[in-house]
């Protein structure tokens, strides 16, 4: 009998010739290579063209919406009688292996070319795409075309399975089975959310408040901060943005001043964001029903590794009060401190970060400055290389003479060490320079997968970053944040790359969200242990002295200091998320007067003030989904104690991580792939006794 896997293998390629034959595919995408440009080497398996001009990128937008609209065209034609994988499903897979790449070269250049030119067409072609692709999303011809093969029940294997749940679950949860009168309430409905998300946003932007204090009442902060601030009146003007508030509420010796600036900085947003929170939260339950969940946390919950939000509020509630204990611990040495310092043990939220700098002074010898100077861009980037191949058996070769948008941008082909077999390529970008996002992130350019003639696409991705530039000979230094950043970035381009997925849909990093972060979280902690931070680090001045091992211990227990009621703070407003999310008419001011007491160990909170007011994660990008890094990395702390604590550089454990985890991409189920990979349920308690040990 022909396994499931080949079995799958065998109708993508059989049925994805068909596909292209009956919708022509093949016309018009390779037509985009045709360049005025010199000709540069080609890379082997990888389609996406990364420097095109504003024309190009108009052009190609407008054939990548007419094919992706001819090929729903021809699936929404099959008569319902006569579904089949080859003539539904297959031309709808290979339409995202050839689409994806070319969105990607219309949309990259909104985030790296040098031309604003390009930049503005990239961004306009990006909203035309992601209209379109919603439209597509929506239409019902389609839906019932796909919802008959799934009726049908036609023996497909696991992958191919997964990907017809998939397309499924995408048209639904757009409102395909609705009636058009639901459709025009759930488009008003999102319509309002929006709107109402951009005023929360806007409310919090248009926040000009300012306080004026005298040079005493701002006591024990650093000089240059100081010089920084305008004068008015003999005063000094301290504006209520987090850089100036975060360095006052830290440094500030005068507890009366910690308060006002607290109490004044926790209304930004004030009396109006929380009504506005409160009608998103409605408007979102409404959204829910109208889809068929029963709300709004159930809905965006769905496609991430909890399922549920009963499983959330369980997690982020056992996670509260797995902490009190170590929280307890740490909010007593506080007060000690407090009680040293002003003689007086009462405890208050302005006091929190004050304490737990004067706490990281007494048990933490580091000087963040001089860290610095053991951190050369050229350095840390050669010796991260290094790192990732020697851990996970691959090996980079720089391509030299490749396209790309700027000469400051290099490209790498990425090798299985002991195979030779090209795994993918990534493009490092990462050197500052005006009009490109201004933050460390990855884009993906291409996805790895099986295309319909059986070759193999290979993935592509970009590590995009501001490094500083070397200046009249000086080296380059990155902050020790910074470092921590790009590596945690790199980590998912090797994740990208890794992808051994037969469909597009599952490459790297489409699949869910916490499931995404949970190996970067897990690799960041490379950046705290000496034997992988020293490969990365050299005093500028000479790179043959790298940092000591010292001073990687005292990184280390810095980043866990007080980790405990750090995460309270975080847990709290997680809750919050949840509950308003998953509960009808919830009165946000009652609830977190009522939560944060219980969560914070007593501390109360700042009269006047309220989180959920200036709290933008919760309207935007992760409404009922704030827990989701709590999530991860628990799952990171897990994985890392149990198959690397012990030998960081062990190869075999590395390989088995990639093979077992990072290959199957989206394929399988995220739980699952875990599960499996450590043979046993995921534990919270890795997590819980690393910050238990973190204070004392």
């Amino acid at each position: 009998m022909t396994p499931p896997r080949r079995r799958e293998r065998r109708a993508i390629a059989f049925a994805g010739a068909v596909a292209l034959v009956a919708v022509g595919l093949n016309l018009a995408f390779s037509a985009v290579a045709a360049h005025r440009r010199r000709k540069r080497r080609e890379l082997p398996g990888f389609t996406a063209q990364v420097n095109l001009s504003a024309a190009e990128i108009k052009r190609l937008a407008d054939r990548i919406i007419a094919k992706s609209k001819e090929t729903y065209d021809s699936v929404a034609a099959v008569p319902l009688d006569k579904v089949s994988f080859a003539n539904v499903i297959a031309p709808l897979a290979e339409l995202d292996v050839l689409q994806f790449p070319l969105v990607q070269a219309c949309v990259l250049p909104r985030m790296v070319s040098p031309s604003e030119d390009v930049r503005k067409a990239s961004a306009e072609a990006e909203k035309r795409l992601d209209s379109h692709f919603l439209l597509c999303r929506q239409r019902e011809d389609v839906y019932r075309v796909i919802k008959a093969f799934a009726v049908k029940g036609e023996r497909i294997g696991p992958e191919a399975t997964r990907f017809l749940q998939c397309l499924v679950k995408e048209f639904e949860r757009n409102g395909v089975k609705l009636t058009q009168s639901k459709r025009k309430e759930m488009k008003k409905l999102k319509s309002r959310i929006d709107e109402l998300n951009m005023k929360y946003i806007q409310n919090m932007n248009d926040f000009t408040k300012f306080l004026l204090l005298s040079e005493d009442e701002l006591a024990g902060m650093p000089l240059e901060f100081l010089k920084d601030l305008e004068k008015v009146d003999g005063k000094l003007k301290v504006l209520l943005t987090s850089y100036h508030v975060t360095p006052i509420l830290e440094h500030c010796k005068v507890g009366s001043t910690r308060k006002q600036i607290a109490v004044a900085y926790g209304q930004k947003g004030g009396r109006e964001n929380l009504g506005i929170l409160e009608n998103l939260a409605q408007l979102r339950h409404r959204l829910a029903r109208l889809l068929g969940y029963p709300n709004y946390s159930d809905f965006a919950i769905e496609l991430r590794m909890a399922r549920t939000s009963r499983k959330v509020l369980e997690f982020l509630e056992e996670m509260s009060e797995q902490l009190s204990d170590v929280a307890n611990r740490e909010l007593s040495i506080l007060k000690d401190l407090k009680m040293k310092e002003e003689g007086n043990a009462q405890f208050s939220m302005e006091d929190l970060l004050y304490y737990i700098k004067r706490a990281e002074e007494f048990k933490v010898d580091l000087d963040i400055g001089e860290i610095k100077q053991y951190f050369p861009v050229s350095l840390v980037v050669s010796g991260m290389l290094k790192m990732f191949q020697d851990l996970f058996a691959l090996r980079f070769d720089e391509i030299k003479d490749a396209e790309v948008w700027h000469d400051t941008v290099r490209v790498f082909s990425v090798w299985d060490a002991s195979s030779s077999d090209l795994l993918g390529y990534f493009f490092l970008d990462i050197l500052a320079r005006e009009g490109k996002y201004a933050h460390t992130s990855v884009v993906t350019l291409q996805n790895g997968c099986l295309s319909s003639n059986g070759t193999r696409k290979v993935p592509a991705a970009v590590l995009l970053s501001q490094c500083p530039k070397e200046f009249d000979g000086n080296s380059a230094l990155l902050r020790f944040p910074e470092v921590v950043r790009l590596f945690h970035e790199f980590s998912h381009v090797v994740h990208h790359i890794s992808n051994r997925a037969t469909f597009s849909r599952f490459s790297g990093l489409r699949l869910e969200g916490d499931f995404a972060e949970i190996p970067s979280l897990l690799l960041e902690n490379w950046c705290y242990e000496s034997i992988s931070l020293k490969m990365m680090s050299g005093f500028h001045q000479d790179i043959t002295k790298s940092i000591t091992s010292e001073a990687c211990q005292s990184l280390k227990r810095r980043r866990d200091l007080f980790a405990g009621l750090k995460l309270k703070q975080e847990i709290l407003l997680c809750l919050v998320d949840q509950i308003i999310h998953s509960s009808e008419n919830v009165d946000i001011d009652d609830l977190i007067k009522d939560l944060h007491p219980k969560v914070m160990l007593g501390i109360p909170l700042l009269e006047g003030t309220s989180p959920a007011s200036c709290f933008p994660r919760i309207v935007i990008g992760y409404d009922a989904a704030c827990y989701s890094y709590i999530w991860s990395e628990v799952f990171a702390a897990d994985l890392f104690v149990s198959k690397f604590k012990d030998d960081l550089l062990n190869q075999h454990a590395g390989l088995q991580f990639r093979n077992k985890v990072l290959a199957p991409g989206g394929s399988k189920d995220p739980l699952e792939i875990i599960t499996d990979y450590l043979g046993r349920e995921p534990s919270l308690q890795p997590f819980i006794q690393s910050r238990a040990r973190s204070t004392l």
